[in-house]
């Protein structure tokens, strides 16, 4: 009996101290809410910034505007935008091996966004950290160039009597439309550079082939005449000349999630709003092009787990709703939420219109049918994703500016806390009429280059605008260079690299333009989970400790890191390529191999594993080599293996006598975590 009073009291004492700490978490109004490190926007940056900060000692403040976690990672954005694996470091690397451990694999990159949400939110429930949902930013109290506190409203319902002030030493932007960033003063651009601003090529109007409308679409709402008006989505703008500059956006859109099982299915209905006019210009490309009958003509429909998908933009007319966007960057937020509801009918309409209208080939109409919203996704927002892509907003003008020189590796900086390797990419930005056509302008998809470092210069703003506020999604770059470094995964580890220096800035009590970035490049380096632990080592292939013995020739694309090595398809005289790790605390590890695509690939390849003293051998065979997603390779596991200190321990990837060719790229060994 005493037992069970104890259980019970212990049980009242629990529920008054968690009550407590929701209090503190959750004032009432007028209560300000004190803590080092601010962050505002709970996407996946956010809620990486707020572990890191959290786990390096820091009280942490987060802020939602929405109802929503993880931004665009748990928002339908499953078929990762990766560019080339060996950038993402750090949490975003451990994020994605959390994903990956889930579906039973060493790392995914694809996922349902219910399973990104879960593993958002555990990084949260490991760091005690509660997001203050929907609560907005409506100023920010400056002291100089400090930021000294900002003052939130209600996003539901606003009123001046429940608005709550947020005091900080450090804040972080981590929102796509950069709010915070705009009330603190800092300058930012909206649109397109001109190519003469930063010495760059491709930026400012392009008109290119890429997700382009065939030649010969009438865009007129009679055809043939054009004092009848344009159809809806054509804009009577006139085609600017190459490399002008504006203040027009790239396209948003949704990011679908859909599925094919029955049992877990809602049937796609038509949306309120739906107008079939807006669907004429595509009914048009239908009709020109009958040979098209399948939904990957129309939409890049990619499979996510367990009979979902991914639904992104393809070629003229999808789910990109173009030139709808312009003012949404700079809009108040009642502007913005009625073009965030446009583009929620259009793409609804826009699945609704493939399933039904008479206009669609009965073979496409019957591939949309198979399809529904999940009942098991987006549950509390009507299995719709509460999250707009939004692709590019306000960008930073920083300390540095990133521009296609980075991009393309001809300047490089020193002060890189991050990489990217994405391709320089931009959606269509506006649909008009050139010779009589509809056309799209503004697609750029130029890449053909390796991961490049990403500047701490380009997550701060000028000195003088501002010494304690970082921004690393909105960071501060060039039209063109941001659609290179606009990734999710790159968001996440840049986040991190800005919640350190908010640290750093705080215990040295320095600008964050001041303090030593040496410094923070090291802490990234030796402490990528923020726990203390052991690192993980890589060994590439254009690492000082790797010996080469044969015929080997470097491949600069498709690999992981800035090349790979590859043999000939005959194998002959393939030799050896040995990776040899520097051991600095001995003990068990998992070995992991990176085998990136090659043409006419060997059927076998033949390895061996030196763990100290013992050797062991290893056959890999090319069909059990699975790569998955927007990427080129995969690891593969070796095993697990004790090795001792030093550099006694190697891998070795064997070509002499293949069937075809043999790749060398990169060797992974993980500490485990000995209980």
């Amino acid at each position: 009996m005493r037992k069970k009073i104890a259980i019970a009291q212990f049980a009242c004492l629990f529920a008054v101290l968690l009550s407590g700490f929701r209090f503190h978490m959750e004032p009432k109004a007028g209560a300000p809410v004190q803590a080092d490190v601010c962050i505002y926007g709970a996407t996946a940056a956010g809620v990486i910034a707020a572990y890191t900060a959290q786990k390096m000692g820091k009280s942490v403040v987060l802020i939602e505007p929405g109802g929503h976690l993880g931004g665009m990672t748990s928002g339908g954005l499953g078929y990762t935008d990766i560019g080339n694996k060996y950038a993402i470091t750090g949490l975003s690397r451990d994020f994605y091996r959390r994903i990956g451990k889930h579906y039973g694999k060493f790392e995914q990159w694809t996922f349902e966004p219910s399973v990104a949400k879960k593993y958002l939110q555990q990084y949260l429930d490991e760091a005690g950290i509660r997001v203050i949902y929907q609560n907005r930013i409506i100023s920010a109290s400056k002291s100089g160039a400090e930021i000294k506190s900002i003052v939130l409203e209600n996003s539901i319902k606003p009123e001046a009597r429940t608005n709550q002030t947020i005091i900080a030493k450090m804040y972080l932007d981590c929102t796509y439309e950069g709010d915070l960033m705009a009330k603190a003063g800092v300058k930012y651009a909206v649109g397109r550079e001109a190519n003469s601003d930063y010495n760059e090529t491709i930026n400012g109007v392009q008109l290119m082939k890429g997700h382009q409308l065939p030649d010969g679409i009438d865009p007129y709402k009679i055809e043939g005449k054009p004092e009848s008006g344009l159809l809806w989505g054509v804009s009577a703008a006139k085609l600017e000349p190459n490399g002008t500059g504006d203040k027009k956006v790239q396209a948003y859109n949704y990011r679908i999630c859909l599925t094919s099982d029955p049992n877990n299915m809602v049937p796609i209905t038509k949306p309120e709003g739906y107008d079939p006019t807006h669907f004429e210009l595509l009914a048009r490309l239908i009709a020109r092009q009958p040979e098209r009958k399948a939904l990957n003509d129309y939409f890049i429909w990619s499979k996510m787990p367990n009979n979902k998908t991914d639904i992104n933009n393809r070629n003229g007319f999808s789910t990109d709703m173009i030139g709808m966007n312009y003012d949404y960057p700079d809009a108040d937020y009642k502007k913005r939420a009625e073009i965030i509801k446009a583009h929620e009918t259009y793409t609804k309409g826009l699945l609704y219109f493939f399933g039904h209208d008479p206009r669609v080939p009965a073979e496409l109409r019957e591939a949309m049918l198979k399809w529904g919203y999940p009942k098991d996704e987006y549950v509390e927002t009507g299995n719709w994703s509460p999250q707009l892509y939004v692709r590019e907003a306000r960008r930073m003008i920083g300390s540095y500016v990133m521009t296609q020189a980075n991009c393309e590796g001809k300047e490089v900086v020193k002060d890189g806390v991050g990489m990217a390797a994405y391709t320089m990419d931009s959606h269509n930005i506006q649909r008009i009429v050139i010779n009589g056509m509809a056309k799209n302008e503004g697609n750029v998809e130029i890449g053909g280059f390796g991961p490049y470092p990403i500047a701490y210069g380009s997550l701060v703003p000028k000195e003088k605008e501002c010494t304690n506020l970082l921004v690393p999604v909105c960071l501060s770059a060039t039209h063109i260079a941001y659609g290179s470094i606009r990734m999710e995964p790159v968001f996440m580890v840049l986040a991190q690299s800005s919640a350190v220096a908010a640290v750093m800035a705080i215990d040295s009590k320095k600008s964050v333009q001041r303090i030593d970035i040496v410094k923070l490049q090291a802490k990234l380096k030796t402490d990528p989970l923020v726990n203390g632990k052991t690192p993980e080592i890589l060994v590439d292939n254009e690492d000082n400790n790797v010996s080469i013995k044969g015929n080997w020739q470097p491949v600069k694309k498709g690999g992981y890191g800035p090349s790979f090595l590859a043999t000939s398809e005959s194998g002959q005289n393939g030799g050896t390529v040995t990776f040899t790790p520097e051991i600095a605390a001995p003990g068990n590890y998992q070995i992991y191999v990176y085998f990136p695509k090659v043409a006419k690939p060997a059927s076998e390849i033949k390895l061996s594993v030196q763990a100290g003293s013992e050797t062991k051998n290893i056959s890999v065979l090319e069909k059990d080599i699975i790569v998955e997603g927007q990427t080129s390779g995969e690891w593969y596991h070796l095993g697990k293996f004790n090795l001792p200190k030093g550099n006694a321990s190697s891998v070795n990837i064997l070509a002499e006598g293949a069937s075809g060719a043999v790749a060398a790229d990169a060797v992974l060994f993980v500490p485990v975590a000995e209980r």
